[in-house]
């Protein structure tokens, strides 16, 4: 890759941002956003020239890392045939999309409804979830992030759910968390029965008969990347299937090779009833997100109006993108990659890191999933920020640290989130490692010890 510096473009750029931007989640006036110049594979450069491993996939979700020739080439040939059309239209390459994700999903799947993101897919796969039952309610656990529209921020479990709430419908729970257990628990084991009991409670306290869906990221993401317990998400399948409940696998974060399958779902024993994906499909390169629907809830809509849909839904560019890149994983063995750097490097290399650091307090993750947890003190598990606030001390610090260093992670909470590209290689996740390693040790006298 050649990389120019050129700063006086890069002024341009940020004074252009700061000038007509509005930025999302941001006080505007405390803005300094980085000026990306250019981008390519697992790295990402400024206007001065800094180029920085981008283990934060930007949001999660360029999979197959920046510029993959493959994916640029047949959004490119896309453009020269068929730019747009309406989504009442049938052409080739939406179907063809749809039915390269239906064959990678669960066997229980049918069709696909496509959506401009993971927001309104959420949307949608509620909306489908409550006409297919009759009924409304909606639960979701406390630590999620499921979109910013209405429902999905309603459904949204973090903070940015409270100055949006309109409360209609949606409850919240707890799911699994075994480092900081709300359940008295020690074990896996335990953590899973306790947390399926505390969740088979609600249900029974808000009426099954009232539940139209339970919806859960497979594998939580921005709220701190919890694997769950083995047999949680069965547990849950089990619950939904006792009170004719759709299960909801929000998977727009997990999906498409970051936890080394397909779908997340598919490291459990479980077939949900409506899968919800969005950025990871195509890396991000064109908007798109989507609902996976199972036989039962195609057939109600057979006969049945399902009121909703989008203009750009299926657009041939977003749909010749997620050809590209479902076809790319196939041959470059993209869920094998991702799995094996998560189980030989990552997961090793950040283990030895909390032995290393103690500002770190949990490291877990699956894949190129993961999360290091930093406390002021193992023992209370006192979090380096609180809860809901915003990024400030050490954890503002080892970000910037990160950066200087050539390292662009993925800091939220009070953590730093190592999600690196599923076609990352062994020397770059390594790398990667080696960096955080040297900025962790820059706030470490931040640990009470």
């Amino acid at each position: 890759m050649s990389i120019t510096a050129n700063p006086d473009e890069g002024k341009r750029v940020y004074d252009l941002d700061r000038q007509y931007v509005f930025h999302s989640w941001s006080a505007q006036g405390k803005l300094n956003p980085l000026c990306v110049a250019g981008a390519e594979g697992s790295y990402i450069w400024d206007y001065d020239g800094h180029r920085m491993l981008d283990f934060s996939c930007q949001l999660v979700y360029t999979n197959l890392g920046h510029q993959h020739p493959k994916v640029v080439a047949r959004i490119q040939e896309q453009v020269g045939k068929l730019a747009t059309i309406a989504p009442q239209h049938a052409v080739d390459v939406r179907g063809e999309a749809a039915k390269k994700i239906v064959e990678v999903a669960s066997p229980n799947m049918r069709q696909v409804f496509f959506t401009n993101g993971g927001a309104d897919g959420i949307e949608n796969a509620i909306r489908m979830a409550r006409l297919h039952t009759g009924r409304t309610k909606v639960l979701t656990t406390y630590r999620s992030y499921h979109g910013n529209t209405t429902t999905a921020i309603t459904a949204t479990g973090d903070q940015r759910r409270w100055p949006n709430e309109y409360g209609i419908h949606h409850v919240h729970f707890f799911g699994p968390y075994l480092y900081r257990s709300v359940f008295g628990s020690t074990t896996e084991e335990e953590e899973c029965q306790r947390a399926l009991a505390h969740l088979e409670e609600v249900v029974t306290f808000e009426g099954p008969q009232t539940i139209a869906a339970i919806t859960l990221e497979s594998v939580p993401g921005t709220a701190g990347i919890f694997p769950p317990p083995p047999g949680y998400l069965e547990g849950v399948r089990a619950l939904c299937d006792k009170h004719g409940i759709m299960y909801i696998a929000d998977e727009v974060m997990a999906g498409f090779g970051r936890t080394g399958k397909w779908f997340a779902f598919q490291n459990y024993d479980v077939q949900p009833d409506l899968i919800v994906f969005a950025k990871g499909v195509n890396s991000g390169y064109v908007p798109v997100g989507g609902v996976v629907i199972s036989e039962p809830i195609v057939a109600t809509f057979q006969d049945r109006v399902f009121p909703g849909g989008l203009t750009y839904s299926g657009h041939p560019l977003a749909m010749a993108s997620i050809c590209a890149a479902i076809d790319t994983m196939h041959e470059e063995g993209t869920m094998d990659n991702a799995a094996k750097v998560g189980r030989e490097v990552l997961g090793p290399g950040l283990a030895e890191l909390k032995e290393r650091h103690p500002i770190v307090g949990d490291v877990r993750g699956i894949g190129v999933f993961w999360a290091v947890e930093l406390v002021l003190n193992r023992e209370t598990k006192e979090p380096v920020v609180p809860y809901g606030a915003p990024v400030s001390g050490a954890l503002a610090e080892v970000n910037a640290e990160c950066k200087k260093r050539g390292l662009l992670p993925f800091v939220t909470g009070n953590r730093v989130h190592m999600v690196p590209p599923c076609n990352v290689s062994e020397t770059e996740a390594k790398e990667g490692i080696a960096l955080l390693d040297e900025a962790l040790s820059t706030i470490d006298h931040y640990a009470q010890v």
